[in-house]
């Protein structure tokens, strides 16, 4: 996928341990591991702001957009899946 999610680099920086930031963000460990690892199809921006709010950081220090080929040589490509902290899916 294009969008590379960079939630473990934000955890790492914090010192915070993905446990606490799915506490403090209101959502259960298990959709943030959804999200962090990319496999989420959508975030609501709700989701975002609180993730944003937490961490101290802005959208851009979580998301990034990545070519297809940079994507498909990380080994994320054609990786899916879905999140409760997801709405729908814009098509």
């Amino acid at each position: 996928m294009p969008i590379a999610v960079d939630i473990d680099v934000m955890l790492a920086k914090r010192k915070m341990s993905v446990g606490e930031l799915a506490d403090r963000v209101g959502i259960t460990p298990a959709n943030l591991a959804v999200l962090k690892n990319g496999r989420a199809k959508a975030v609501r921006f709700a989701t975002l702001a609180a993730l944003c709010e937490v961490l101290e950081c802005q959208p851009g220090d979580l998301l990034r957009w990545e070519t297809t080929e940079t994507a498909d040589t990380a080994g994320t490509a054609g990786t899916a899946g879905t999140a409760d902290t997801a709405g729908a899916a814009a098509g």
